[in-house]
């Protein structure tokens, strides 16, 4: 069996972008003087990044089981 990374890329992507955009958006907010049309951008922007990651993650998974139930189809296949 192949050995599980700890590192995973698109956990480090959603919490790196989630922290960033609450920092941007707290800094928005100390920083100008009508800061919520950008706070507001700033939020979906955050949203759109973990819809992606979150279709990517399941993209991946779906991925890696057709290639787990082809693997078992050759074998009993044999």
């Amino acid at each position: 069996m192949a050995q599980k990374s700890a590192f995973d890329p698109l956990r480090v992507l959603a919490i790196g972008s989630q922290a960033l955009g609450f920092i941007l958006i707290f800094l928005l907010g100390t920083r100008l003087e009508s800061p919520r049309p950008w706070q507001g951008l700033t939020l979906a922007v955050m949203l759109v990044i973990a819809l992606s990651v979150a279709l990517a993650r399941r993209y991946r998974n779906n991925r890696l089981q057709k290639e787990r139930d082809q693997r078992r189809q050759q074998l009993e296949e044999e």
